[in-house]
């Protein structure tokens, strides 16, 4: 079974819907340098179901790094909506704080991903 959401930034100019990866949401967090400093718990999604229902040209893109990762956030408020994952580039990773009707401390504590130590950021 899968489980669509909708999220949207803080000024409401982006809202997205996506299918969760399960019926539920399992948020995690990252460890690499911008997830840190960001501090967002995300979810996973399938990349091909995620739908801009509104805002796409409010979107802004940030990428670092390898390039692998595309962080998109609201270019009017700054929130950071969703964003492509290195990891696996048929997920994306949604902020669970912009997920309707989810808030971010009814969850257990978060799991961390190494995100320090990915493969594609090793030297040859």
């Amino acid at each position: 079974m899968s489980r669509s959401v909708t999220a949207s930034c803080h000024c409401g100019a982006v809202r997205i819907r996506a299918t969760l990866r399960g019926d539920h949401l399992l948020p995690s967090r990252c460890t690499c340098s911008f997830c840190r400093r960001r501090q967002a718990g995300n979810v996973s999604a399938d990349l091909g179901s995620l739908e801009i229902l509104s805002g796409e040209s409010a979107l802004r893109l940030y990428q670092f790094g390898s390039q692998t990762a595309a962080h998109y956030f609201c270019g009017t408020c700054g929130i950071y909506t969703h964003h492509k994952r290195r990891s696996d580039p048929t997920e994306i990773g949604i902020n669970i704080g912009c997920i309707d009707g989810a808030e971010p401390w009814q969850f257990e504590p978060m799991p961390w991903n190494d995100g320090i130590n990915h493969p594609s950021d090793a030297s040859d």
